[in-house]
């Protein structure tokens, strides 16, 4: 929410509504702001960009003589721009090529040494004296564009203020030291009146202690004042098919409006909120949206009817659309809406999006002479799926979808009606409130029933001292209606608050706008005993450390996931969890593990000139195959995910696989363990999971038991090409529940034996079928078994490798390493043992010793 410091003291003069709103300075509110009413996220110094504009007269104007499209001006500025150079009659010459400038008319002149608005986001532009065909010209006269008040550059602004030449712009349009203060608008999500210029003007004064008083005629909301029927009636026919999500909907028609360029005033206006100006009676809509809070919209009444044949009179029907219709927007864009969305529509056609945006055929435009003025109230959740759904964020989407009042719906619309009425010509001649609301509502003026308070209620949740008057003179200055009776506080709150409903939401109000620096500065009491540490916690620290120290990298990607990703990974998007409010359109699913969002990360790193790195994330996943027993809700798993990979112009030897393998048996040992990875083949009851190529993976699972961890593997090649992923890539993921509760091997201190260790090896030809895996066990098992007793050895492997010659067979080399805590052992000791090695395995394996 944008707020122009000079507006909040233009309107505070205006209505009387407040004290000072910067009794310390434009630094003193930003930090009040911050510490009681939303971070502010950025401070425009919006004034200063006029420096140097000056309103002058054009005193005459002449063809150029050497151009067919410039003019000779001759400027009065009263004298009062120095460094200049004059004629006779103290007139300034500048050359101007606009088609509309005329002599008399008052201009926006930028003198040499000024430095065009326009250019002070880029790179500055200052202007100085300088011939033009031939021609001296001091400085330029501005358009509305290049003063970055709108986007017309088709002529110079014709300035409308009523004062003398030799006026600065800035003091002509109260912008001298304006600054623009915008506040997080996430701080508002439940404060729909704070979208509103009133709105923060009274939460301002509130922090301040100060007594706000809105407009009375905002404040008169159950009896506006609307100007007296005027003209013929304009019939308009309304149905409300969706009151449960529209429950009210004010409408108002008039006559010969005259359709114009908004005043100067009002163009600026907007542009300091970012609205771009279209005419007088969209920029009116705009503009009281932004003092109110409250979306607006206006429809050309001629237009409207005749989208229905044959009609005699305009129809507004609000409904959702029917099968396959379409509607033009006012962005151009053409969409068909989803099936629940809230619709505008004549008798026949689609007209507008509620709350969302209007349609193309019946805007406003140069030719409109009757409107049809719309003040709604729609359904927030509806608003806010049909911006999802549609790729639609507009200024009426952002107030609707935080659940504006339906009672200021009519104040607002008498308000828009008398501007119209006063500024162009328009006259009143008919008013439809099709309203829903509950009888109680509309009596009490209030969305919720009054709410009793007791004074120590406060106090004990907030740690004040305040009496019951204390905080109804804090409420009251806010506007709420408070009655006190002994220590007992009944609060009303007005019509604009949707979010006062329980004691607990008045305590908030308080501590809110007393200011919770107040709060008592004590230390909580604390137990000297020291905290039991959290087992998953350090579990996973454990994790991240060991995998850093790897040189792998931690990522934290969304848990929410597009559809296309899961298919893309040959997961359904029916078996995870679908997000009924999703925080964009492409995070409509939470994932069903974390893998996929890993995954979907290499393409992009590969892209940025990282040709070998890998990725971890631990998150968590879930699926609607498993429920929580008690809530029926899904059940959620630790995950942790893990890829390697490496470009292809790398041309990297050997299986990716065995490269995650690495880091996965060594992160295992690093917490103490023992896996074992198991081949798909052996265990084909067991499903694989989509990602993995079932010839290229294996199951993962704690030795000597039941509890399977998870899966490693490489990608399917479907995967690796939707995702485009290398050929060198590997992944694994763990569920990290199950290897927290998996038993951990103890950790012994274990003596180095004091004489020299032996190493041979050992090489074996066998069936090239034959695992790997299966010679390193055999050939384990059977040294354990033979050797003597008190001795450290081990066995590791050194190469496989397959002859170009002989595709039936492979070589397998395995190293013995051994030594004695008795003595020094001999080569041929070590020598024998690896000979009855060789002949066992050359009746259980067919292997012959090479």
């Amino acid at each position: 929410m944008k707020v122009s410091i000079n507006d909040l003291y233009y309107y505070q003069r205006k209505y009387d509504w407040s004290g000072d709103p910067a009794p310390d300075g434009v630094d003193g509110l930003l930090k009040k702001i911050g510490a009681q009413l939303g971070a502010i996220e950025e401070t425009v110094a919006f004034g200063r960009r006029f420096d140097g504009v000056v309103i002058a007269r054009v005193a005459s104007c002449a063809d150029h003589p050497d151009a067919d499209r410039l003019h000779i001006c001759k400027l009065d500025d009263g004298g009062k721009t120095t460094d200049v150079d004059r004629d006779d009659q103290g007139y300034v010459q500048v050359v101007c090529g606009a088609p509309n400038v005329r002599k008399g008319m008052l201009v926006a002149w930028l003198p040499p040494g000024a430095t065009v608005p326009e250019s002070l986001d880029k790179e500055p532009f200052v202007l100085e004296v300088r011939p033009l065909r031939g021609v001296v010209s001091n400085g330029m006269l501005a358009s509305p564009r290049e003063l970055t008040i709108g986007d017309n550059h088709d002529g110079i602004l014709e300035v409308d203020a009523d004062v003398q030449p030799g006026t600065t712009f800035a003091e002509a349009y109260n912008l001298a030291d304006d600054v623009i203060i915008d506040i997080e608008n996430k701080m508002f999500t439940h404060r729909p009146d704070c979208f509103g210029l009133i709105g923060v003007a009274r939460e301002i004064a509130g922090i301040q202690q100060q007594k706000f008083s809105s407009p009375q005629w905002y404040w008169q909301s159950a009896r506006p004042d609307f100007p007296d029927i005027e003209a013929d009636e304009l019939k308009l026919e309304v149905r409300n098919e969706l009151p449960e999500l529209v429950p009210r909907l004010s409408l108002a028609t008039m006559r010969n409006v005259t359709v114009k360029p908004s005043p100067v005033w009002l163009q600026i206006m907007l542009a300091k909120i970012g609205i771009r100006s279209i005419n007088n009676i969209v920029d009116y809509t705009n503009y009281y949206m932004y003092i109110t809070g409250q979306p607006l919209h206006a429809y050309d009444y001629d237009k409207v009817m005749a989208q229905d044949a044959d009609a005699d009179h305009a129809t507004i029907v609000v409904r959702h659309p029917k099968q396959g219709e379409k509607i033009l927007l006012l962005n151009g864009k053409e969409i068909e809406p989803r099936p629940e969305a809230i619709l505008i529509a004549t008798r026949d056609k689609l007209i507008g999006v509620g709350g969302v945006m209007g349609g193309g055929d019946t805007e406003v435009d140069d030719t409109t002479k009757n409107i049809i003025i719309e003040c709604a109230n729609f359904d927030m959740y509806s608003i806010r799926r049909t911006s999802m759904a549609h790729g639609l964020f507009t200024d009426a989407v952002t107030r609707f979808n935080k659940g504006q009042s339906p009672l200021q719906n009519k104040a607002v619309l008498a308000k828009i009606v008398h501007e119209i009425h006063d500024a162009a010509d328009g006259q009143l001649t008919g008013v439809i409130d099709d309203n829903h609301l509950s009888q109680d509502i509309q009596d009490s003026n209030s969305l919720h029933p009054s709410i009793a308070v007791t004074q120590d209620f406060i106090n004990k949740r907030l740690g004040f001292a305040l009496t019951a008057e204390d905080m109804a003179t804090l409420l009251r200055n806010v506007e709420f209606a408070v009655l006190v009776e002994a220590d007992e506080l009944t609060v009303t709150a007005p019509f604009w608050r949707t979010d006062i409903e329980i004691p607990e939401d008045i305590v908030e109000e308080i501590g809110r706008l007393y200011g919770f620096d107040h709060l008592p500065l004590e230390l909580p009491a604390r137990l000297v005993a020291p905290t039991e540490k959290d087992a998953m916690f350090e579990l996973k620290n454990q994790i991240r450390s060991y995998l850093s120290t790897a040189g792998t990298n931690e990522l934290l990607t969304y848990s929410f996931v597009h559809g296309n990703l899961l298919e893309k990974v040959g997961q359904s998007p029916e078996h995870a969890f679908q997000l009924s409010n999703a925080l964009s359109p492409d995070l409509q699913y939470y994932r069903i593990d974390v893998l996929p969002s890993l995954l979907d990360k290499v393409s992009s790193n590969l892209k940025a000139g990282y040709d070998e790195f890998a990725l971890f994330e631990m998150g968590k996943g879930h699926t609607l195959l498993h429920k929580d027993d008690d809530q029926g809700l899904p059940k959620e798993f630790n995950m942790l995910a893990f890829v390697y990979a490496a470009n292809d112009k790398l041309q990297r030897k050997g299986a990716a696989f065995y490269q995650a393998r690495e880091y996965l048996i060594g992160l295992a040992e690093q917490l103490g363990v023992e896996i074992d990875i198991i081949p798909i083949t052996d265990m084909p009851d067991l499903p694989v999971a989509k990602p993995y190529d079932p010839t290229r993976a294996a199951f993962v699972k704690v030795k000597g038991s039941d509890h399977f961890l998870g899966m490693i593997g490489e990608c399917r090649a479907s995967v690796r090409k939707q995702l485009k992923l290398p050929q060198y890539t590997a992944c694994f993921e763990i569920d990290i529940d199950m290897l927290r509760t998996a038993p951990q091997s103890i950790k012994e201190y274990l003596v180095l034996p004091r004489f020299p260790k032996i190493e041979q090896d050992i090489c074996l030809k066998v069936p090239a079928d034959t695992d790997y895996a299966q010679v390193y066990q055999f050939a384990q098992a059977k040294l354990g078994a033979i050797e003597p007793d008190n001795v450290l050895s081990a066995l590791s492997p050194v190469d496989i490798y397959q002859r170009t010659d002989d595709k039936d067979h492979k070589q397998i080399t395995l190293r013995f390493s051994i030594a004695s805590y008795e003595r020094t052992l001999t080569d041929s000791e070590v020598a024998k043992l690896l000979d009855e090695v060789a002949q066992s395995a050359a009746s259980d394996l067919q292997a012959e010793r090479v």
